[in-house]
């Protein structure tokens, strides 16, 4: 029932919630551990496809990937790895919105796990607190070092920046293509996929616009 399911779905890119579906006990073994049992994972997934692991090339590729996953592409799933939001007063009390564009996004499709690769723009209205720069640029990080749905990625930044800057005026737009799309199946190279979520104030049609319009300036400077 499970396996018809599953066909079912077939192509389907289906998001569940804006929250990573994680196991209650997802954490119950250390990184080094799971970077062991993931190992093995690779290698029988390596000799099942008929590839002779005695090769020099191939004898560390199994340890390889199993580190890649939990220490760097998957890194987002601890809780530990989140970046601490440093907040500041806003002193200066600058009133207009703050955009960060063009951050670069490496995030992995969960449906083929393949990379998903683009760029997020963030913006804020203060109300009262600011966060320093690089930060945005490292919880948009953080929720890409995940097995990820764009949808969902694009929601967890603007909801983890209202947390932390205490107000709702936070919106992001990401731009990104899917090598789940571009690699296989249609393989389509061309294409790309938007996703965007609103909150507060850039929910309001002059607010929005005049975010969108700052992604589209030319910030070119070289």
């Amino acid at each position: 029932m499970k396996d018809e399911r599953i066909d079912e779905i077939g192509e389907n890119h289906i998001g569940t919630s804006a929250t990573t579906p994680l196991r209650a006990d997802a954490f119950d073994i250390s990184d080094s551990e799971k970077i062991e049992k993931i190992q093995e994972s690779v290698r029988d997934i390596l000799e099942t496809l008929g590839m002779d692991l005695t090769d020099d090339s191939l004898q560390g590729t199994p340890k390889r990937v199993a580190k890649a996953f939990v220490n760097e592409l998957f890194a987002g799933l601890n809780p530990n790895n989140m970046p601490k939001p440093s907040t500041f007063d806003n002193n200066y009390k600058y009133g207009e919105m703050l955009v960060e564009k063009n951050i670069v996004v490496y995030s992995t499709c969960e449906h083929h796990l393949l990379p998903i690769v683009g760029r997020a723009h963030v913006a804020y209205i203060s109300k009262g607190k600011v966060i320093g720069l690089s930060k945005m640029n490292r919880i948009v990080d953080y929720f890409a070092k995940r097995p990820q749905v764009q949808e969902r990625l694009t929601m967890q930044v603007v909801q983890a920046l209202q947390e932390a800057l205490g107000t709702q005026d936070v919106a992001c737009v990401i731009d990104a293509k899917h090598l789940c799309v571009n690699s296989r199946g249609v393989k389509d190279i061309e294409s790309s996929t938007v996703t965007a979520e609103f909150g507060g104030k850039f929910k309001e049609k002059e607010t929005k616009r005049e975010f969108l319009d700052y992604i589209k300036l030319n910030t070119n400077f070289e």
